[in-house]
């Protein structure tokens, strides 16, 4: 089947859905200008200044014992404040908007489903927009991250370290979300994996909990779930979804 009849094919899919839920990685937003992590021109593949890896430096013991070097990777790599929402982004919040969509499920951090409008999102990893003081708590967005000159953000009221509300290397994911995650997954009818290797756990494992018999994976590069998809788009998801949006009947 040629993609244009598999772009036609998950059309139909949605049309003929009433419980979408999304489950999406780092690919999601790479045509928004954010590069994923382990593609060959991913985050850990790229050149950079500090002689630690990318997964050391985006742990909880690298965090707490060199937080300096830590912001200085994480503002230099991970924040992209001008990123903006691309086709899968968009299509998404028209879907949750007609009442088709009931979530997603992202791995990211960048908060674009939310900036495009969806407010149904669970966020496995956590988000750059929400910041917090380990010692009282205050909360900073992200702007208020970006406004900080020094490298290492420090509380205005205690003086406390200020970290992102993102998960890191060594810690768990948040235990409601993961059980939201799989009561969605169970409930959907149509299943749409996009822009994830499907390599990271457990996220990548909420999937098994789908019980429908539809589901689209739209993912540039191979992936281990590639055998379970009743549709496989090798293409990039921005685009796809574009494609997919101007076919759906308004």
């Amino acid at each position: 089947m040629e993609n244009r009849e598999k772009i036609e094919q998950l059309a139909t899919w949605i049309e003929a859905s009433d419980y979408i839920v999304f489950f999406g990685g780092a690919g999601t937003s790479t045509e928004s200008g954010i590069p994923d992590f382990r593609s060959a021109a991913g985050l850990y593949q790229s050149e950079h200044q500090s002689p630690y890896p990318p997964e050391v430096m985006l742990s909880h013991t690298f965090f707490m014992k060199h937080p300096e070097v830590f912001y200085d990777f994480y503002r230099s790599k991970m924040l992209h404040p001008q990123a903006q929402p691309n086709g899968c982004h968009r299509l998404l919040s028209r879907l949750e908007h007609d009442g088709k969509l009931k979530a997603v499920i992202t791995q990211n951090i960048d908060g674009l489903h939310q900036t495009a409008g969806c407010s149904e999102v669970l966020e496995l990893h956590g988000s750059v927009h929400r910041n917090y003081c380990m010692d009282c708590s205050r909360f900073y967005s992200l702007q208020e991250i970006l406004d900080i000159k020094e490298t290492v953000p420090r509380c205005k009221d205690c003086g406390g370290l200020v970290r992102p509300d993102v998960v890191l290397y060594e810690e768990e994911l948040d235990q409601n979300i993961i059980m939201r995650s799989i009561q969605e997954i169970s409930t959907a009818d149509l299943l749409i994996i996009g822009g994830t290797s499907l390599t990271v756990h457990p996220a990548a494992s909420l999937i098994s909990y789908f019980h429908g018999s539809k589901v689209a994976l739209l993912n540039a590069d191979p992936t281990p779930y590639d055998h379970r998809a009743g549709l496989l788009i090798a293409d990039r998801i921005g685009q796809v979804m574009t494609q997919v949006d101007k076919l759906i009947s308004t």
